[in-house]
């Protein structure tokens, strides 16, 4: 029974196969396949932050003197912010400069007399430790005035003032924020399996419904870490804000470039999908008349238009880009026109026409 089938399966099989040669000749634009440059995007969520920021406070118990800033305004590095209540402590500072200048005359008197046998050593070191101790106090005196002083780091925006005049403050007490915006800083969520093809240097694109139009950089760093719940790992971006468009915490959605590779790119016309199975008709150079193979491919990331090639072809290799659905497996193909780039499917036909004119 079993030989008998067989026997019919392969009869059929030969009879199909002589019926599809005895067709006419299907008519087909095709593509040669060749490494193209690629390049993959994909799409995440990022969070903007300030190139600098810090939140100033107090770092002693006293009221505010005075304010020398109004909410969001742009100041610069060294620029006295707040001042913190400091009459008694500029009344010490003059009462330390006062005992250091007199150390420091009695430390060069003895000096000199030193230096003439007419004061002993012992006495010269005793001046050297009071003139020490004295400019040490002086110094202490200057650093704790200097914290009543609120300066600006560096170059940048206040927020909101949260004091004023008269506020009694501690230390740890929020008087105002300061932010570098000329960079920002885009923290940007990427799925771990893609953390071979991210690199510093790559350019990301973002948008965000705050503002009109797409921001540019370029990656800057890569977090050392795995987020072991998500499993993805923090990329981070520089987008220059010249103009001060955007603003710290705001959502933007970013276009994220991978490092360009050579890859075979398919036409996605070309391309027939069964279930999770994908399929092209390869053309058999080798065959009399040309026929077609219907052949399974694996494919990987697209583009418009395009998708790669990740298994099943290789460079040199010839499928049908516009015919396909006239096709099976076996049918026989005339070549009407090659797809060579970006040509439209009218430019392909005049070439098909001009072909045929020949």
């Amino acid at each position: 029974m079993l030989p008998r089938i067989a026997l019919l399966l392969t009869t059929m099989t030969f009879a199909l196969t002589g019926w599809a040669a005895s067709r006419p000749a299907v008519p087909v634009i095709y593509k040669t396949l060749q490494p193209e440059p690629f390049v993959d995007s994909m799409e995440a969520l990022g969070t903007l932050q300030a190139n600098e920021a810090v939140v100033l406070s107090a770092t002693v118990t006293d009221t505010v003197r005075a304010i020398h800033f109004e909410d969001s305004q742009r100041v610069k590095k060294g620029d006295v912010l707040v001042e913190i209540t400091s009459d008694e402590e500029h009344a010490l500072l003059q009462q330390t400069r006062t005992a250091a200048a007199e150390a420091q005359r009695q430390y060069e008197r003895v000096k000199s007399l030193a230096a003439t046998n007419l004061a002993t050593a012992s006495l010269l070191d005793e001046r050297r430790q009071a003139y020490d101790s004295a400019q040490a106090q002086l110094k202490a005196t200057e650093s704790r005035l200097n914290d009543r002083l609120i300066v600006a780091p560096f170059d940048g925006v206040v927020g909101l003032r949260n004091i004023s005049v008269g506020t009694l403050v501690t230390p740890g007490t929020t008087l105002t924020t300061l932010d570098d915006d000329s960079v920002m800083k885009l923290d940007i969520s990427v799925p771990a399996v893609f953390l071979n093809a991210v690199q510093p240097g790559l350019t990301v694109a973002a948008k965000t419904r705050e503002r009109n139009g797409e921001f540019t950089g370029r990656v800057s760093a890569i977090d050392s870490r795995i987020d072991p719940i998500t499993r993805s790992v923090t990329v981070r971006a520089l987008l220059n804000n010249p103009e001060r468009l955007l603003r710290p915490g705001m959502l933007m959605t970013v276009n994220l470039e991978m490092a360009e590779t050579m890859s075979l790119l398919l036409p996605e016309e070309s391309l027939l999908q069964e279930g999770y199975r994908s399929f092209v008709y390869r053309i058999n150079r080798n065959s009399e008349p040309l026929t077609v193979t219907k052949h399974e491919i694996k494919t990987g990331p697209r583009r418009l238009g395009y998708v790669v090639v990740t298994d099943g072809l290789n460079a040199g290799d010839q499928v049908v880009t516009h015919g396909v659905l006239r096709l099976r497996d076996g049918f026989p193909v005339t070549l009407m026109a090659e797809q060579k780039g970006e040509e439209s499917l009218a430019d392909l036909l005049r070439q098909a026409g001009a072909n045929s004119g020949n």
